[in-house]
């Protein structure tokens, strides 16, 4: 088993899943936001730009790329197969109106990592059938960083998924330091984050910030 095979199979092994957001980065690239990710201890980040041009996004995932590879970091582009595909992502995440991801799965191969969104049991169930490697739950709160996401889920999906998924999972929507002790309380390992981290003042600070309450979490 190759490193990209175990890549795929132990990729949500990490505490904190970053995805980049440029509109609410305060002016900061996502070059320069993922280079501090990665130099504060992040091991895993989405690429996520739904407005800019294919030519703009390919370059940005190429030194994305390079640097993830740099930091022993896993690299996932959002609904981008292609783009996952010519840059050499370690992951793809595609939504319920996606491709299917079957299809997905012979696009990519068998080394790349396929997650998938998903807002209830039955849809989590039906990801697990297909051969998903992990599933997004949520959104947990209110979010505002997606113009076409759905009402929060809540805890209570959260909840069934920690007891009844035997794949990996991680909680997105709305996660603030403030809230995420709730979501760790409540069985999620590996919380996704966006504007916590790409709109704070000190980045830095703010991912500190949430492992001191994750691990506060964890400990109760």
């Amino acid at each position: 088993m190759g490193p990209r095979a175990i890549i795929r199979q132990s990729i949500l092994d990490t505490d904190i899943y970053c995805l980049t957001a440029e509109k609410f980065s305060r002016g900061r690239s996502n070059i320069e936001v993922v280079r501090t990710m990665l130099d504060h201890g992040i091991r895993l980040v989405q690429y996520r730009e739904k407005d800019k041009k294919i030519g703009a996004k390919y370059e940005e995932c190429l030194e994305i790329r390079h640097l993830t590879r740099e930091a022993g970091a896993a690299f996932i582009v959002n609904d981008d197969i292609d783009l996952a595909i010519l840059v050499g992502a370690d992951g793809v995440h595609i939504g319920q109106e996606d491709l299917p991801l079957e299809a997905v799965r012979r696009l990519v191969g068998k080394d790349m990592a396929i997650g998938l969104s998903t807002h209830s049991p039955d849809e989590a169930l039906a990801a697990v059938r297909r051969g998903a490697d992990y599933i997004g739950v949520g959104p947990i709160f209110r979010t505002f960083t997606k113009e076409d996401v759905c009402d929060p889920v809540g805890f209570e999906y959260l909840e069934y998924v920690a007891r009844e998924v035997d794949i990996p999972f991680v909680a997105i929507g709305g996660i603030k330091r403030h809230n995420v002790a709730e979501v760790v309380g409540r069985g999620a390992r590996c919380v996704a984050v966006v504007t916590e981290i790409v709109a704070a003042d000190d980045m830095g600070e703010a991912i500190i910030g949430l492992r001191e309450a994750m691990q506060s979490a964890k400990e109760k």
